[in-house]
C-alpha cells in the first residue's frame, strides 16, 4: 500500500505516529430521474470514532492557524449533515442544503500547504478544515471554483492526541453538485491545483492527472463478454462470464482502485429513481470494502489492520447522506433538513455505530397455496 514516513493519515495522525494508509474510494452515478448520488468508504488502522454532524446555517465557525490562532472567520450559510471523527467539528464527508456535496481523501506524500503570512492569516484554515468551509459557504461547483481562490490552506495538525501532535494530514478533496458536475481540488506545492473530474471519481496518491493518464493503460477492458477465436483449427473460448474485465486490477493500491472504480461506475446499468441510485452506489463500493485482516502493517510489535470503517453514499438532489458501518451493514439514512430542523439551531451529532441485526426467518413460511 502507498504510504511514505513522516505523513499520515487525516485523523490517525493525530494519535499514532505510523499508520497504514486510509485507502478511501469515491464514484458517482446519474440515475434516469436526474438525480446525482456520490458515494465513497473510509478506511483507517485504528476506530475513527466518526459519528454524523449535523451543522445548521447561521453556526459561527473558523479555521485554525498552526499556532492555535484563528484563522478565516465566517457563518455556515447553508446546513450540513456528514460524518466528522473524534468528535471534532469537522467534515469528512458530507452534503449540504444546496447539494453540494464534498469528501476529504488521504494524498500521502504530494500535498503541500501554504505557510502562514501576516497577509494570509485571515484567509486560512487547516487541511481537515476545508469540507466543512466549502460546505458553510457555497452551492455550486462555479463557486467554489471562484471561492478557493481568496483562500489558503496551510500545515496546521488537528486538535490531537499523543506523540503525533505535530503531524499536518495529507489530503485532497473531491467536490460534487446537484447538477452533476464535480471537481478534484489539490494542494501542491502551497496552492490549490483545481482539475475537472469527468470521471467523478477519486482514491489516493498519486496526482490526479497521474490517474487519468495511467487510465490508458486499461482501455481494452469491457463488460462485454469475449467472443471465441480459432488458432490453427482450434477453438479457444473463455472459461466463463466476465472475460472482457480480464486484466482489471483487483489489489487496494490506489492506481488499482482508481481503475476499479472508473470501470464498475463508468458501466454501471441506469437506474431509474434517486433511491435506485443509492442501493447500487452501495453495491459498487462493496468491490472496495476491506475487511479486517486483508491490509495490515506491522509496526514494531504491533499488527495494525485497516479496515472499511464506514461507507456513505449522498442523494445530492434531496440532500441526504446514507451510511452503513463495519458493524452494521444496514444502510442508514439522515434527511439534511429534518436533521437540521431537530438540531434547532445547535451543532449536533448522531452516533453510527450500532449492531448488525440479525433477523431469525426460520418460521417465516410463505402463505400455502
Amino acid at each position: 500500500m502507498i504510504r511514505q514516513a513522516g505523513i499520515v493519515t487525516l485523523i490517525a495522525a493525530f494519535a499514532f505516529a505510523t499508520m497504514p494508509a486510509e485507502a478511501c474510494t469515491g464514484i458517482s452515478l446519474s440515475p434516469k430521474d436526474g438525480s446525482v448520488i456520490r458515494g465513497r468508504t473510509l478506511e483507517f488502522g485504528f476506530p475513527m470514532q466518526s459519528n454524523v454532524i449535523v451543522i445548521p446555517s447561521g453556526t459561527a465557525m473558523n479555521g485554525t492557524l498552526p499556532d492555535g490562532g484563528k484563522g478565516v472567520s465566517y457563518t455556515a450559510k447553508y446546513g450540513i449533515v456528514g460524518a466528522n471523527a473524534l468528535n471534532l467539528p469537522i467534515v469528512i464527508d458530507g452534503v449540504n442544503g444546496q447539494g453540494l456535496g464534498v469528501g476529504l481523501f488521504y494524498f500521502p506524500g504530494y500535498a503541500g500547504f501554504t505557510e502562514v503570512t501576516p497577509e494570509n492569516a485571515s484567509r486560512a484554515v487547516a487541511p481537515h478544515e476545508f469540507g466543512a468551509w466549502v460546505l458553510a459557504n457555497f452551492a455550486t461547483i462555479e463557486e467554489v471554483k471562484k471561492g478557493v481562490k481568496d483562500i489558503v490552506i496551510v500545515p496546521t495538525p488537528a486538535r490531537g492526541l499523543g506523540s503525533a501532535q505535530g503531524s499536518v494530514p495529507g489530503v485532497h478533496y473531491y467536490v460534487q453538485d446537484r447538477s452533476g458536475k464535480a471537481i478534484t481540488i489539490e494542494p501542491i506545492g502551497g496552492a490549490l491545483k483545481v482539475y475537472d473530474n469527468p470521471l467523478k471519481v477519486l482514491t489516493n496518491a498519486p496526482t490526479f492527472d497521474w490517474h487519468l493518464t495511467n487510465l490508458n493503460n486499461y482501455v481494452n477492458l469491457s463488460v462485454t463478454g469475449v467472443a471465441p477465436v480459432t488458432l490453427d483449427g482450434l477453438k479457444l473460448s473463455a472459461f466463463g462470464q466476465g472475460a472482457g474485465m480480464h486484466g482489471l486490477p483487483g489489489d487496494f493500491t490506489p492506481p488499482s482502485r482508481f481503475v476499479r472504480a472508473v470501470a464498475f461506475s463508468q458501466t454501471a446499468a441506469p437506474t431509474e429513481t434517486a433511491v435506485d441510485g443509492v442501493l447500487a452506489a452501495f453495491h459498487i463500493l462493496n468491490q472496495f470494502d476491506i475487511p479486517v485482516g486483508s491490509v495490515r502493517e506491522v509496526s514494531g510489535e504491533e499488527t495494525i489492520n485497516e479496515s472499511t470503517q464506514w461507507t456513505s453514499v449522498s442523494d445530492l438532489t434531496n440532500s441526504r447522506w446514507y451510511f452503513r458501518t463495519y458493524g452494521d451493514q444496514s444502510i442508514h439514512m439522515v434527511d439534511l433538513k429534518q436533521a437540521v430542523d431537530a438540531a434547532k439551531g445547535k451543532m449536533r451529532t448522531i452516533p453510527m455505530e450500532s449492531v448488525q441485526p440479525i433477523e431469525n426467518v426460520s418460521k417465516s413460511f410463505a402463505p400455502a397455496k
